[in-house]
């Protein structure tokens, strides 16, 4: 790894789970970490040490987790076709149901009292208000591999085979602005401020579009396809996984083309599996295929060892709201979390 830093002191919690980590966020107070599992268990955990508490909330397998809008809850989505919300003291809500259909993805915007949550099931978002009322459901062409909101809740968008699909979540009309390219995209990000849209595709690339005029944008040269991608906050960056480093694509003065990603926090031999960037700086944290757990500083080589590699995958990477926090599972059911001691 390139240009390793002293690690600060560091506090450490964690837990070995019964199955494999599917997903990791913070609610929005930051107070507590959430860990989904395969096996249907949400793990929550005081983000400054303490008892961990599980929770059986799913009768299979969670695919999904994300804040709820509130400050303090969460929400999850299983194989079992429901869509939970679940409270810092693990009382469970059922919000939605499909009768049985996997909801993939789920996802959340919150500003001052109001919010959106999401979900995803086959070829229909669901639309729903803070509250859990249903407020729509989108249609798409072939099932959903991704959903984003825009950093002010006003777009989400879904990817999907051959292409995306983009809609005002207040629009009256559910028709969306079809973004079309042949192949099967597995995963998207929304800029924060709307100037483009990202997908991840099985064929080992990304593909983007410029939403001010649909200039479509292509990044290749990843060694395996990325199942992790993400904005920065600021928009200047787009960091994703798939490669032996974080490949960090350049989102200014036109996007990224004909310019070269910068490449940060390399290790040999060992793929990049996950990516989350800092909820404030231009600073990205990853996680590998062999278990390594880094955080890089995306203008220049500075990078801090986490996590030295344990053998398995990171599978769910998620930072605190404050940035303080990193949380982390691995597929061999390990779930842990750094903070400053």
């Amino acid at each position: 790894m390139s240009a390793a830093v002293d690690i600060p002191t560091l506090r450490r919690d964690g837990a070995t789970l019964d199955a494999p980590v599917t997903g990791a966020c913070f609610n929005r107070a930051g107070t507590h970490a959430a860990f989904a599992a395969g096996d249907g268990s949400l793990h929550i955990a005081p983000a400054t040490g303490g008892n961990w508490q599980r929770v059986a909330a799913h009768d299979g397998a969670i695919m999904a987790a994300a804040p709820d809008t509130d400050a303090h809850g969460f929400l999850t989505a299983g194989d079992d076709g429901r869509l939970l919300r679940i409270s810092v003291t693990g009382a469970i809500t059922e919000l939605f149901s499909t009768g049985g259909k996997w909801i993939e993805h789920v996802i959340s915007f919150a500003e001052k009292s109001d919010g959106l949550i999401a979900c995803a099931a086959g070829k229909q978002v669901h639309l729903f208000d803070a509250a859990g009322a249903r407020l729509k459901t989108l249609a798409t062409p072939s099932t959903v591999a991704g959903i984003a909101f825009d950093g002010k809740g006003k777009r989400i968008a879904a990817a999907h085979y051959g292409g995306a699909s983009l809609w005002f979540t207040q629009s009256k009309s559910d028709q969306p602005r079809k973004l079309d390219w042949k192949g099967s995209h597995i995963g998207v990000a929304l800029h924060p401020a709307a100037e483009a849209l990202v997908t991840s595709m099985q064929e080992n690339a990304l593909h983007g579009w410029r939403l001010s005029d649909a200039q479509h944008m292509q990044m290749t040269g990843y060694p395996t396809k990325c199942e992790s991608l993400g904005f920065t906050r600021s928009g200047k960056y787009l960091a994703s996984a798939g490669a032996d480093a974080i490949v960090i694509w350049p989102f200014t003065g036109g996007g990224p083309m004909g310019k070269p990603p910068l490449e940060r926090a390399r290790l040999n031999d060992t793929l990049c599996t996950r990516i989350a960037c800092h909820p404030k700086h231009d600073i990205v944290a990853a996680g590998y295929s062999d278990g390594t757990v880094s955080v890089a500083e995306i203008t220049s080589d500075r990078v801090m060892l986490i996590e030295a590699g344990k053998g398995s995958p990171v599978t769910a990477l998620a930072f605190s709201p404050d940035g303080a926090v990193i949380a982390w599972g691995t597929e061999a059911g390990n779930a842990e979390m750094t903070r400053p001691g």
